[in-house]
């Protein structure tokens, strides 16, 4: 016989059992949750690149249609029509350890904002603001990164994190005319620009634009989508400001990479076919940026020069009025801007959303940077500053190198519209352009604001036409 407790299971456990099966059939909902929370620890285990972006915060409770249409308002005011007409572009944000939570921050809380589909690929797979990295260097042979030395400092980082990382490697070192030669994480940066081919295709192989920019890029969006609504991204368009080394002319990583789609599906293609091919020129090069214009010139695919609308610094530190490559920017739509520190960023993005904000304005032009932004009409002289005044004055005896007469000797010249004076070099410096410039210790900037006014005057309606650049 069984006992009484036994013999009450026995009673109860077939109603337990019907239970059990109406609440799985009559609340399907909470079984397919269940299901995609299971599939999405395996996708997360397996390392699949997840878009950021996407998410959307959901409304607290039951919030009411209104609520719903006040967000989307607040979102349209913040960021104006640039995640509706991003929605076929993907930006790859490429960073690395010894610099990413410094400068990767405020990108995601100025730039990226308002970006509907993004990525972050390093050498170190981390969060930064609740945002997760990628290592983009997974996928490079493992033969190569035995053999290769720049892999030394990434082995380090997998093993042991950043506690690995010396004072020497944290530092940021000067840019010289081959690099930051003595940053072993610059060093290793080379490696990533054609894995994010990869990188980029598995996050997102259906859109039309893919935007490859660098933690100290700035983008000012509205102006890139505009350019790009120009443009074919069925055919093969590869796009960036133009450096060389040797024969081969290259976009420049910092001022960004812009890649149509047929462009880099040609170049996985490519680039699976030939990788050890492709990791051994890599080897035998110092800039990633030349790597991948020598695998396009491969696949004859030939850079596009972007300037003046992708520019290799920073809006204070570009003539505004003399041509390059036979352009002038005046006239042009401003797109990127490189070697912005953090606090460039905050102040562009804070200029970018106002502009745009007001409705008013479609475009940002170079012109509008420079008069809105750049120029103050009282600014005569500024000391502990450097406007990037360019000619060397040499004074002739009895002429004594002084702070005034590099003054006198701008005043009396008048195509000069600046000067600087080095207190400790007692080098005089004239130009006739401007500049706004940057700080410099012990350098002493002045401009001729009269000329320089009348300068501003001459171009204010120079710009009959919005130019651009297609091919």
């Amino acid at each position: 016989m069984f006992s009484s407790p036994r013999r009450w299971i026995l009673i109860v456990s077939p109603f337990l059992t019907l239970c059990l099966i109406f609440y799985l059939f009559h609340n399907p909902t909470s079984y397919s949750v269940a299901l995609e929370n299971a599939d999405q620890s395996i996708r997360t285990e397996q390392g699949q690149i997840v878009l950021e972006g996407q998410q959307q915060t959901p409304p607290q409770g039951s919030a009411s249609k209104d609520t719903k249409l006040s967000k989307e308002q607040l979102e349209e005011d913040r960021c104006g029509h640039i995640q509706r007409d991003m929605d076929d572009v993907f930006v790859i944000l490429k960073t690395g350890a010894t610099e990413s939570q410094e400068k990767v921050p405020v990108q995601l809380r100025t730039t990226l904002q308002c970006v509907p589909n993004y990525a972050i690929f390093s050498d170190y797979e981390e969060k930064i603001s609740g945002v997760q990295t990628y290592d983009v260097l997974s996928n490079v042979t493992e033969e190569t990164m035995k053999t290769a030395p720049e892999f030394e400092i990434y082995h380090r980082l997998q093993k042991v994190g950043r506690e690995g990382l010396t004072d020497e490697e944290w530092g940021d070192h000067e840019n010289g005319p081959f690099g930051k030669t003595n940053n072993p994480g610059w060093k290793l940066d080379k490696w990533k620009f054609l894995p994010m081919i990869d990188g980029a295709l598995e996050a997102m192989p259906d859109a039309k634009w893919y935007i490859f920019i660098e933690a100290d890029t700035y983008v000012v969006w509205p102006n890139l989508i505009n350019w790009l609504a120009h443009l074919d991204h069925n055919r093969p368009y590869y796009l960036g400001s133009p450096m060389q080394i040797g024969d081969i002319l290259f976009a420049y990583g910092g001022s960004g990479v812009i890649l149509s789609a047929e462009a880099i599906h040609r170049l996985q293609g490519y680039r699976a076919q030939n990788q050890a091919e492709l990791e051994k020129m890599t080897a035998e090069e110092w800039a990633g940026d030349c790597v991948l214009a020598r695998a396009f010139d491969n696949i004859r695919i030939p850079l596009t020069w972007a300037w003046p609308m992708m520019l290799t610094t920073r809006p204070w530190e570009i003539d505004h009025f003399s041509e390059g490559y036979g352009r002038q920017p005046w006239c042009y739509p401003a797109v990127s801007y490189h070697r912005m520190t953090p606090r460039d960023i905050e102040e562009m993005w804070r200029f970018d959303r106002s502009w745009f904000r007001s409705g008013k304005n479609a475009l940002l032009l170079h012109a509008d940077v420079y008069r809105e932004f750049i120029h103050d009409g009282k600014l005569a002289s500024r000391n502990d500053w450097d406007n990037m005044s360019p000619t060397d004055i040499i004074f002739e005896e009895p002429t004594i190198p002084s702070l005034e007469s590099c003054h006198d000797a701008c005043t009396q010249n008048q195509d000069c519209l600046q000067y600087t004076w080095n207190h400790k070099d007692k080098v005089c410096k004239h130009a006739s352009t401007t500049f706004h410039g940057a700080a410099s210790n012990g350098t002493y900037s002045g401009w001729m604001t009269n000329r320089v006014q009348k300068l501003l005057r001459n171009f204010q309606s120079s710009c009959p036409q919005v130019e651009y650049i297609f091919d």
